[in-house]
């Protein structure tokens, strides 16, 4: 296995998510005093870069093999892991992994925990015995908490202090409507695998509406801190909804190929904001 071939399994064109929830939790953290410890911030910077991406995808394209045979995205927009790569790829995990999770326990004891979270629930989305992408609406809340927990571990890690419950309210919000968009194409090919979704439970236009009233809430919860800035952000992704509703099955799949373009600009403007504010 190359190691260009690791690279692709781990997603690149997602790997903002992780990273930028990061980078924004650092920055939140420091704008409430945190103090900025530039090497164990830029260590975990790259374990969210990347290790953390290829936990994620890797742990996902080895459980998912048998449902991704019958899914169309995995046949050009994707990749279905052949069998025989397998256990070579959760070795690859393993080891890129587990230095960065040795180093955690030198950081703060509360961006430890964060840390440990992120990987129980990366893990447990994917693989048994839990294995929650499979149960609808804890797929939604396990793929939302491991982004959440790394923001987290960010405001953590710089020694920030203080209540955080409506900025991870807000982030739960985001990040749920984010896989619960995401599960929409999905449907059919989840269908026929037999896999049960929040997208499959509630139908394509009820998970759509579901997605514009979480952005919405995302956008309330977080009003105190950003102001009127925040309904720009929440727009583009009421108007996203609002263009999806009543799509075709091809244009829902194009909507959905510009969606982490839309997330990676948010998430770059709101770190900057709170970049300014540091």
């Amino acid at each position: 296995m190359t190691l260009s071939h690791i690279i692709r399994i781990s997603r690149p064109r997602f790997w903002l998510y992780e990273l930028g929830t990061y980078a924004l939790g650092v920055c939140v953290g420091l704008s409430a005093g945190g103090d900025m410890h530039l090497w164990s911030v830029l260590l975990f910077g790259l374990l969210f870069l990347f290790p953390a991406n290829l936990f994620i995808y890797g742990v996902n394209d080895v459980f998912d093999y048998e449902t991704d045979l019958l899914n169309p995205k995995k046949t050009g927009y994707e990749d279905v892991l052949p069998p025989v790569l397998h256990k070579k790829v959760l070795w690859s995990v393993f080891w890129i992994n587990i230095p960065f999770a040795v180093i955690g326990l030198f950081i703060p004891w509360n961006a430890f925990i964060s840390l440990l979270l992120f990987y129980f629930f990366a893990l447990f989305y994917s693989a048994p015995p839990i294995r929650a992408k499979a149960r609808p609406f804890f797929d939604s809340l396990f793929s939302a908490s491991h982004y959440v927990v790394t923001a987290v571990c960010g405001y953590y890690l710089v020694g920030a202090e203080g209540g955080i419950t409506l900025p991870v309210f807000a982030g739960i919000c985001w990040a749920v409507a984010m896989h619960a968009y995401s599960a929409v194409p999905d449907i059919d090919a989840d269908k026929d695998s037999g896999i049960s979704t929040i997208a499959i439970a509630l139908g394509k236009k009820a998970t759509i509406i579901l997605c514009g009233c979480l952005y919405i809430l995302a956008g309330l919860a977080v009003f105190q801190y950003l102001g009127f800035i925040v309904f720009f952000f929440m727009l583009p992704y009421v108007f996203l909804m609002y263009l999806s509703y009543n799509a075709s099955e091809a244009k829902l799949f194009r909507l959905y190929t510009y969606f982490p373009y839309l997330n990676a600009g948010i998430g770059m403007i709101l770190f900057f904001i709170f970049l300014l504010r540091v």
